[in-house]
């Protein structure tokens, strides 16, 4: 879901950083500072794998139909890690948790990268490969129907990943996004960011779906919203790694709120998803057909819930913060296991 309702933007207030061990927006990694030791996370040497639900294409002016994923790849790949891509063929937002079943999917290598991306791997052991992943069993090309998110996951972690690069054992880490939306609230069950990064988990790789927060005035995340949470992305994956809190229990589901010139964005902060009513999806009939649309929450036969958590998500995003939640399929993880990720996220240790 990619439209959020106007009126449920607030303006974003200046960033107040309360805890100074808590990770800065500039992606360093020395959260650790405090500890009295030299040690600096990092994430050198991890095997990544990339996807979303926006697509590998990257063709759109603004950018919804991949930016997000090739900026990560930049970050990560400076950063030391070895990425690789593999995306749907085409734009899938909303897909959820769908998946194919039957019939067969192809893999379609990108020789010719986006303007600005073509080098960033370049030193990497696989070179920051991407792939598209469509349906059926010829090349995909311009008006093939595409695989899901949870397709492209799957298929990399059941063969695909050590038959295209061989990655025998598969990748430490899945990463989903940078989706061109918040996914937060309601929209998480819709999100095939989080749906993708399930798929993971389900398959035993720990994983992080990120989303990207809308510029209110354009409802797109601006080039400058992706840059800085692909930024920020390689020293807060270190310190996950290095506290051990990356596990297949829970997906990390991290938003980042639009980058406003001028003005920080606030501090790491503990969520639950939300449980108010983002978009409200209107069916209006005309004889057996169904017009899809959004509608006001105000009116009558919308079916909006009202937010009851003080932490939720989407009230914080709107805040300045970024937030960081353990969701999994069932929304936010409720076990015992997120709790070193909730102590790391609420004091930097």
């Amino acid at each position: 879901m990619k439209q959020l309702q106007k009126k449920r933007f607030a303006a974003l207030p200046a960033a107040v950083g309360a805890a100074a061990l808590l990770l800065t927006m500039t992606g360093s990694a020395d959260a650790a500072a405090g500890r009295g030791d030299n040690h600096r996370p990092s994430v050198a040497g991890m095997k990544i794998l990339l996807s979303n639900d926006d697509s590998m294409q990257n063709a759109k002016p603004d950018g919804a139909d991949g930016r997000g994923i090739y900026e990560v790849r930049r970050a990560l790949c400076a950063a030391g890690a070895d990425v690789v891509v593999m995306a749907p063929w085409q734009y899938m937002s909303g897909f959820g948790t769908a998946a194919t079943g039957s019939g067969s999917l192809t893999v379609s290598q990108r020789t010719a990268l986006p303007a600005g991306f073509e080098g960033d791997c370049a030193t990497a052991p696989s070179k920051g490969v991407v792939y598209g992943v469509c349906k059926g069993d010829a090349p995909c090309g311009a008006t093939t129907p595409s695989a899901t998110p949870v397709d492209t996951v799957r298929l990399a972690l059941r063969g695909g990943l050590a038959a295209k690069v061989g990655w025998k054992s598969g990748p430490d880490l899945v990463l989903t996004g940078i989706n061109s939306g918040p996914n937060v609230a309601s929209v998480s069950n819709d999100s095939g960011t989080l749906g993708a990064a399930i798929a993971a988990i389900d398959n035993g790789k720990p994983a992080l779906a990120l989303s990207g927060g809308f510029d209110p005035a354009t409802f797109s995340v601006t080039p400058q919203t992706y840059r800085d949470f692909a930024d920020f992305l390689p020293g807060f994956v270190a310190q996950l790694k290095d506290r051990r809190v990356l596990t297949d229990e829970y997906v990390v589901s991290v938003n980042y709120p639009n980058a406003v010139a001028g003005r920080k964005p606030g501090r790491p902060v503990w969520t639950e998803i939300g449980t108010e009513t983002v978009v409200a999806i209107t069916y209006a009939p005309k004889g057996d057909t169904f017009s899809i649309g959004q509608g006001d929450c105000k009116a009558p036969g919308t079916f909006c819930r009202p937010e009851t958590k003080h932490n939720a998500d989407w009230t914080l995003l709107n805040k300045g913060d970024i937030t960081v939640t353990a969701a999994t399929g069932d929304r936010t993880y409720k076990g015992s296991a997120d709790n070193r990720l909730e102590l790391f996220v609420r004091t930097g240790f």
